[in-house]
């Protein structure tokens, strides 16, 4: 497939996805919500698309993008390992694990190991205060996690 047709591909599932949901009361979060969906990220040229069909300018599109820390202008990693930032976590040892666990996968937050194996993210709060510190990995909960959970779930994502 030629860059010319990929770039038309997109256009084409980009506008189909605004199609479907432009009739719904505040549609830009359920469009940026349906195009990582289906992308896995939110494509540059989705901003434009999306500006244009809900009469908006891009950059209010961006703004929106770049305040939801889980939409990614970038692909994520095969596996996405999001740890608390919030105050119950950080009073419990997150500060040091998370310096932990960037320095084992040598990367900082947002970024995606050069493997593409894992992406890291910061969240402010997974609700397991009591718990904490706390994480989640591609979509499933860690409770108290300590250097020892913490090397059982970089052997996970590194399989």
């Amino acid at each position: 497939m030629n860059i010319r047709a990929m770039v038309d591909d997109e256009v084409s599932r980009i506008s189909e996805i605004i199609d479907h949901c432009r009739s719904m009361e505040g549609p830009m979060l359920p469009i940026l919500h349906k195009v990582q969906e289906e992308f896995g990220f939110i494509p540059e040229s989705a901003k434009q698309l999306i500006a244009n069909a809900l009469n908006l300018s891009r950059a209010e599109v961006h703004g929106v993008v770049s305040f939801y820390h889980d939409f990614r202008a970038q692909p994520a990693g095969r596996h996405v390992l999001k740890l608390c930032r919030a105050e119950a976590c950080q009073s419990m040892g997150g500060e040091p694990l998370a310096d932990s666990i960037k320095g084992k996968l040598g990367i900082d937050w947002h970024e995606t190991t050069p493997d593409g194996a894992v992406t890291l993210e910061p969240v402010y709060c997974l609700g397991l205060c009591a718990q904490a510190p706390a994480a989640m990995l591609d979509g499933d909960l860690h409770a108290r996690i300590d250097e020892h959970c913490l090397a059982d779930i970089l052997a996970e994502v590194r399989t």
